[in-house]
């Protein structure tokens, strides 16, 4: 019976493997396509994958906390800081009317007065947390089709890279800590990160980002490893604090829209820190 046991364990850990490795590439495709394809078509998609990932987060939050966020104001203020960044990193509109936004934040103030709902202030802060833990990282990613800030003339370089930077740090933590961790990296909040996933996924990252220095050059080898650490430092804090976030509410998967790896902040939980930092640094180079 115990060799029954382990060996229905072992399958099924093949299978969900196999889900997982198959959900992964498809993802990553449907991404890297997007971003070849045109900025206009990464834009798109990206759009969806912000107003859905909002509404994931607005959903755990309004169950697991036992508060009314203002889900759909929310979303359209979160919509409209991705379209604009987006128009502005095009060079269709001015980034001036960015500004919009901190007019709609206001109003998410003036609607909890009229909706007449316990705990306003929570209901405010969480509302408005969807937009600047979410839609902010998301929004900034068009910027890194224009690098040094000429919206003339944009590539797909360092996006492309950061996204591969991100997958494989992610991927080769994972498995360097499943086949060696020992040592829990922050055992309160992720029972099982280990520091030998994390140092493991952190030398591959390197070794990506040196690779791909040899095909793109919009940036040198110095300036990709720096990014490299920005991406793998912030990226492994994001990973912890979505998972802070779903400990607090007393569950494993934000949700199950992608197969193998849980919903969509799972699968984004890294970008949420480091796209921003990633972004500050590009323009604290040019």
């Amino acid at each position: 019976m115990k060799w029954l046991k382990t060996s229905f364990t072992n399958s099924t850990k093949v299978n969900n493997f196999i889900v997982r490795t198959i959900t992964g590439i498809v993802f990553a495709i449907s991404i890297i396509g997007s971003i070849l394809i045109s900025h206009y078509l990464f834009s798109l998609l990206f759009l969806v994958v912000t107003i859905f990932t909002m509404l994931e987060f607005y959903k755990l939050a309004d169950s697991g906390l036992s508060i009314k966020i203002q889900t759909k104001l929310g979303i359209f203020t979160g919509s409209m800081l991705f379209i604009l960044s987006s128009l502005s990193s095009l060079g269709l509109v001015s980034a001036n009317l960015l500004a919009i936004i901190f007019l709609l934040a206001g109003f998410v103030f003036i609607a909890e007065m009229y909706r007449n709902k316990s705990n306003p202030f929570l209901n405010i802060s969480m509302t408005l947390a969807g937009v600047l833990y979410i839609a902010l990282p998301f929004s900034m990613l068009n910027f890194f089709y224009t690098p040094h800030f000429d919206f003339s003339n944009g590539n797909y370089e360092v996006l492309i890279g950061f996204f591969l930077i991100l997958w494989v740090n992610d991927s080769l933590a994972y498995l360097v800590g499943s086949c060696i961790g020992k040592h829990r990296l922050f055992e309160r909040i992720s029972p099982k990160k280990s520091w030998e996933g994390s140092i493991g996924g952190f030398v591959f990252g390197l070794l990506t980002a040196w690779g791909i220095s040899f095909f793109f050059k919009e940036l040198d080898l110095i300036n990709w490893l720096i990014i490299a650490a920005i991406i793998m430092i912030f990226g492994t804090f994001g990973d912890l604090v979505e998972s802070l976030f779903k400990r607090s509410l007393n569950i494993k998967d934000s949700g199950s829209f992608l197969p193998g790896h849980g919903g969509l902040l799972d699968r984004f939980d890294a970008v949420f820190l480091a796209a921003p930092a990633v972004f500050v640094y590009l323009i604290l180079i040019n």
